[in-house]
């Protein structure tokens, strides 16, 4: 979850949300009375009269609610915040009601008349700043830069120009231009543990670039996704941004956390040891408070939801919270959430063994 603006004094938090888990997080955080402001769309009656002279349109617009009603929408991936309209332009009553669908990409403002402690540290737990150790580098023919991603955007390392001569695009007076690259960027690796490289520029200086770092440090060529850009600086990172390779870098990030979260549990598992599996096993180690760590699939959040029994579910996970343990939604689009799912797609690892 980004924290775009704060000021709790006044009550206000406005954020972005980044994952499923930022979704049961704000379930927890916004309580009945607050006030939630976001985009969505509305149906409104457009035209008086007779009802051949009234027309029926979707609208999208901003809407602030006084909430009544938190839960989780049965058939997608979304919190479903209702209540009053307080707040929203002038062809939309006052008083009516409206559901706000929020799910992942959702900007959406909450406003409290008090932020209990245990809100705020969820708040911070979830939007703490961590580095996703993936390096940005643009460059053309003459000049490279140097960003660090991290989940509010990014951080600029450095920007070189090379005086690279017009014959020979690759050499510096009196240095290599690419091979100074090459070494910035496994120095880079070295000192911030760099798990992923995006590397763009225009044309071929890219391909050029990742020959010579296989052939110098190999072990962090391995690590370099190519993506196009047209600029370096602050424009090229910009680019980069947006660009699908970056969005795909960030996807394998976060399956090789809730990979290496699978994998433990299934090494506990066979140890016979501190790990609990299915929702009776689970459940009785939550009621025991040995619950280190609680995994739960999508696809079992889903199925709960359409069965109405998220309620159970819920508040599994919600002992597990007041308990210190942490939770953690896998997605089941890659092999560790299928893995999971077939355990019944909750598992837990334990603080100490059960009996």
């Amino acid at each position: 979850m980004k924290v775009l603006s704060k000021d709790l004094k006044k009550g206000f938090v406005k954020l972005e949300v980044r994952s499923l888990d930022d979704l049961w997080f704000l379930s927890h955080i916004i309580d009945n009375g607050d006030l939630v402001t976001s985009k969505t769309t509305r149906k409104l009656k457009l035209g008086e009269g007779t009802d051949r002279n009234i027309k029926i349109v979707k609208k999208v617009l901003t809407l602030k609610i006084e909430v009544e009603k938190i839960d989780f929408h049965k058939f997608s991936n979304s919190l479903r915040v209702s209540g009053k309209i307080v707040e929203g332009p002038e062809d939309v009553a006052k008083g009516s009601y409206h559901t706000l669908d929020v799910e992942e990409g959702t900007v959406l403002s909450i406003e409290k008349e008090q932020w209990l402690k245990y809100q705020i540290e969820k708040l911070n737990e979830s939007s703490q700043e961590q580095a996703e150790k993936i390096l940005l580098v643009a460059l053309d023919r003459e000049e490279v830069s140097y960003a660090l991603l991290t989940q509010s955007g990014y951080k600029m390392l450095g920007d070189v120009v090379g005086e690279v001569e017009k014959k020979g695009y690759g050499e510096m007076k009196g240095k290599d231009f690419f091979g100074e690259v090459s070494k910035q960027i496994h120095d880079y690796t070295e000192r911030f543990s760099i798990q992923s490289i995006v590397l763009a520029s225009p044309a071929f200086w890219k391909e050029d670039l990742l020959k010579i770092l296989k052939n110098k440090f190999s072990d962090t060529a391995k690590k370099v996704t190519l993506a196009t850009c047209n600029n370096t600086g602050k424009n090229g990172m910009e680019e980069i941004l947006k660009r699908d390779e970056v969005k795909t870098v960030l996807k394998q990030d976060r399956t090789t956390k809730e990979t290496q979260y699978v994998e433990e549990v299934f090494k506990e598992i066979s140890k016979d040891a501190l790990a609990a599996y299915g929702f009776e096993e689970v459940q009785n180690a939550v009621n025991a408070k040995a619950v280190k760590l609680l995994l739960v699939t999508d696809e079992t959040i889903q199925t709960y939801r359409e069965e109405d029994k998220y309620q159970e579910l819920d508040q599994l996970m919600k002992t597990v919270d007041r308990t210190d343990g942490d939770i953690h939604i896998i997605s089941t689009d890659h092999d560790a959430g299928k893995k999971l799912q077939g355990l019944g797609g909750i598992a837990a690892l334990l603080r100490f063994r059960l009996h």
